[in-house]
């Protein structure tokens, strides 16, 4: 046998599938500059978007998220006014900041980084935020707006997943959307989204029977449930679309999803990766929640 011919023989190559990849980050870079655009045309006119955000304590993954928005600010063109407290602060001293930024007319909107420290209570603080401000979208009158479909402020996550649907082309009218997960902050208000946007949705959770049964008749699933790599591909249905929401750390400390990425790619028709996916889109809509501030303030005004 000709060992030189032998040599030159291809070998077999695996199918490449990362182009079923959705990239988070470009996506969130196109919202930033839109963003960035509309602030800049903002300040031609005298106007200026501010975005007071209150840091409460030494959290370390608390102080990289802060920076992260700050960095978003930046770009953006919104100020950032940061407040950093000790992590003994007292509950009615961070009241009276909250207060005090309610009053502002400079800020259009105030995000408390949670978790806060464990003398103060978070619901209380946080339901002090005036409506017109809560660009994180997480109080009772901006959940109730969006079920009732009015205008105002949406979870930056679910709203930023929305996002991601859109602007990669794919369909939500009709199609069936199955969630695992129902937190306040991403299940139940993405579920209130694809509502809106003509789909069947079904909620799973802890006590949902057959889980797996429902994750196979997706047409669209939604992983927020912080298992690391709990869906492989016998879970999914051939063509679906997944966006992992999981934030989690593998058995090598490696940073991953809710899903088995590697594993579903050459299942899924399009998936978000972890990092990169759903991850960077939270921000970007949190800074589009606060150009969408300045308008709401103006509607009020009307």
């Amino acid at each position: 046998m000709n060992n030189e011919l032998t040599a030159r023989k291809p070998a077999s190559s695996r199918p490449d599938y990362r182009d079923r990849l959705i990239d988070g980050k470009k996506i969130a870079a196109e919202i930033k500059e839109e963003v960035r655009q509309e602030v800049s045309a903002l300040k031609d006119r005298g106007q200026e978007v501010t975005l007071a955000v209150v840091l409460v304590g030494n959290d370390s993954a608390s102080q990289v998220y802060v920076r992260n928005k700050e960095k978003a600010c930046d770009f953006t063109g919104i100020r950032p006014l940061t407040y950093k407290l000790n992590e003994d602060t007292k509950e009615e001293d961070l009241i009276h900041l909250i207060q005090e930024l309610n009053e502002r007319e400079d800020v259009n909107g105030i995000l408390v980084q949670l978790p806060l420290p464990r003398q103060i209570h978070e619901d209380k603080v946080l339901n002090l935020i005036r409506p017109d401000k809560d660009v994180d979208g997480f109080l009772p009158v901006s959940v109730g707006n969006l079920s009732i479909g009015r205008p105002g402020f949406q979870s930056c996550t679910p709203q930023g997943m929305i996002e991601l649907l859109k602007r990669s082309g794919i369909s939500i009218d009709g199609k069936h959307a199955v969630i695992v997960g129902r937190s306040n902050i991403v299940g139940k208000p993405m579920a209130m989204l694809l509502l809106r946007e003509n789909a069947t949705v079904t909620v799973c959770h802890s006590h949902t029977k057959n889980l797996r049964e429902l994750t196979r008749q997706a047409d669209i699933l939604v992983a927020a449930i912080g298992k690391p790599k709990f869906f492989h591909k016998e879970d999914v249905k051939e063509g679906a679309v997944v966006l992992d929401v999981g934030m989690n750390r593998d058995e090598n400390g490696k940073l991953c999803g809710d899903c088995d990425t590697e594993d579903l790619l050459p299942v899924v028709s399009r998936i978000t990766p972890v990092p990169g996916g759903v991850g960077p889109m939270t921000i970007a809509m949190l800074m589009r929640n606060c150009l969408y501030s300045l308008r709401l303030k103006q509607d009020l005004a009307d």
